[in-house]
C-alpha cells in the first residue's frame, strides 16, 4: 500500500453547470482514511454514459454534489480496504466493477424487495459521491461487484451500467420466447446491448435506429426486423406490420426522445409492455388513457440494476452471448466524448484506460 500515489489525474466538474476540467493534482484517499465498508480502487478503465454528461451540464431535475468526479462504469483492482470491516466480501487484489449505485444500507423496505437503487440513503457513483474518471476511487465492498474471470475489463465496464440497465428491462419486461420486442436507439450503447441480451433470452427484435452502419450491427448482433426512423414516415405502422400485422409485446425505449415513448403506446398489441428506461430531464410522458386502458397496456419504469442484477448480467456476457462493441480512448479526450456523445456520433461504448 506504500505505492499509493497522493494524487491522481482525474475528470472534475467544480461546480454545477461548470466545464468539465481534466486535474493532475487531485487528491487520492489514502487506506488510513478509509472508513469501515470503504475500499480503494485502482482503476484500469471505464466507460463513458449519457448519465455522466447531464450531470455534468446539469440538466436533469436532480443535481449532482459538486465538486465531482464523475463515472460509473469503472474495472480495477481494489488496492485497499478501510479498517475493522465486518464479513468482508472482497480481498485486496480482485478485480471489481463500480456501477452508478456505489451503496444503498441494503436494510429498508425498498433494498429488502430488491430495489437497492431506490433505497432513500442510496450514493450514485459519479453524481453524490466521486465517480470512476480517475485512476483511483473509493467505493464499498458490499457493492462492488465482482469481476468474471473470462470477461475483458474494458467490455465489463459498459456491462455495469448499459448492459444491467436493459437487462434488468427485458427481464421484469413480461416479455415471454419468442414474442416481439421492439428497441428504439438500438445501435446506440444501450441499444446494441439490449438487442443482444433480447435474443440471449429468446426474444425476437425490431431495432429502430437510423443509418446504414447502426443497421448493420444490428442485423449482425440478431436483430430480426430493422426501421429506419428517417426513412420511415409512420413507424407506429411499420412496427405493427413487422410484428405479424399486430404491433410488439413490448418496447424498451432507451432513448431521450419523448416521441419514443408515445409511438411505443400506440404500437404495442393489447396487453403489451412499455419499459421507461432513459432520463430526458423535462420530456413528458403522454399517451391516450383511453387506449391504455382499452388496451390493457403496462407502462412500466425501470432504473438500472441491483447487485443480483448485475451478477446475472456479467455471467451472461461472460459466456459470449453479450459482445460489447466499444472504441477506446484515454481519459483526457473526455471532452471530446461528450461532444461526440451530444451530436449522436457515438455507435456502441466509449472505454477511457488510464493507461492512455
Amino acid at each position: 500500500m506504500s505505492n499509493i500515489p497522493k494524487t491522481q489525474i482525474a475528470a472534475v466538474v467544480p461546480f454545477n453547470g461548470a466545464a468539465l476540467e481534466i486535474r493532475k493534482d487531485h487528491p487520492v484517499k489514502q487506506p488510513s482514511e478509509l472508513a469501515p465498508g470503504e475500499c480503494l480502487v485502482k482503476l484500469s478503465c471505464t466507460g463513458v454514459c449519457h448519465t455522466d454528461l447531464h450531470a455534468s451540464n446539469d440538466d436533469w431535475p436532480l443535481h449532482a454534489s459538486t465538486p465531482l468526479v464523475g463515472g460509473h462504469e469503472g474495472v480495477g483492482e481494489i488496492v485497499a480496504i478501510g479498517e475493522n470491516t465486518a464479513d468482508c466480501p472482497v480481498k485486496i487484489g480482485d478485480r471489481v466493477g463500480i456501477k452508478w449505485l456505489a451503496y444503498s444500507c441494503l436494510n429498508c423496505e425498498q433494498c429488502r424487495n430488491g430495489r437497492e437503487q431506490n433505497c432513500p440513503k442510496a450514493k450514485l457513483s459519479g453524481f453524490s459521491v466521486d465517480g470512476t474518471f480517475a485512476q483511483y476511487t473509493v467505493s464499498y465492498v458490499y457493492h462492488v461487484t465482482p469481476i468474471p474471470k473470462n470477461l475483458d475489463s474494458n467490455a465489463a465496464a459498459s456491462i455495469l451500467c448499459a448492459g444491467v440497465t436493459v437487462y434488468r428491462a427485458l427481464k421484469h419486461s413480461h416479455a415471454k420466447i419468442g414474442e416481439w420486442v421492439v428497441l428504439p436507439g438500438a445501435g446506440g450503447g444501450l441499444g446494441h446491448l439490449a438487442v443482444q441480451y433480447a435474443v440471449a433470452m429468446g426474444l425476437r427484435v425490431v431495432a429502430i435506429d437510423t443509418g446504414l452502419e447502426k443497421k448493420k450491427l444490428c442485423l449482425e448482433l440478431g436483430a430480426e426486423k430493422w426501421i429506419d426512423f428517417q426513412e420511415e414516415k409512420d413507424i407506429v405502422q411499420a412496427v405493427r406490420e413487422a410484428c405479424d400485422g399486430e404491433g410488439a409485446h413490448c418496447a424498451v425505449v432507451t432513448t431521450a426522445s419523448a416521441s419514443g415513448y408515445t409511438q411505443a403506446v400506440d404500437y404495442l398489441r393489447p396487453g403489451g409492455t412499455l419499459m421507461a428506461v432513459g432520463l430526458p430531464g423535462e420530456a413528458k410522458l403522454e399517451a391516450s388513457i383511453f387506449f391504455t386502458v382499452f388496451k390493457s397496456i403496462n407502462i412500466l419504469g425501470s432504473y438500472v440494476g441491483n447487485r443480483q442484477d448485475a451478477v446475472e448480467a456479467l455471467e451472461i456476457a461472460s459466456r459470449g452471448k453479450v459482445v460489447v462493441r466499444y472504441e477506446c480512448k484515454g481519459l483526457s479526450e473526455l471532452k471530446n466524448v461528450y461532444d461526440a456523445l451530444k451530436q449522436g456520433n457515438v455507435a456502441g461504448r466509449i472505454i477511457l484506460e488510464m493507461s492512455k
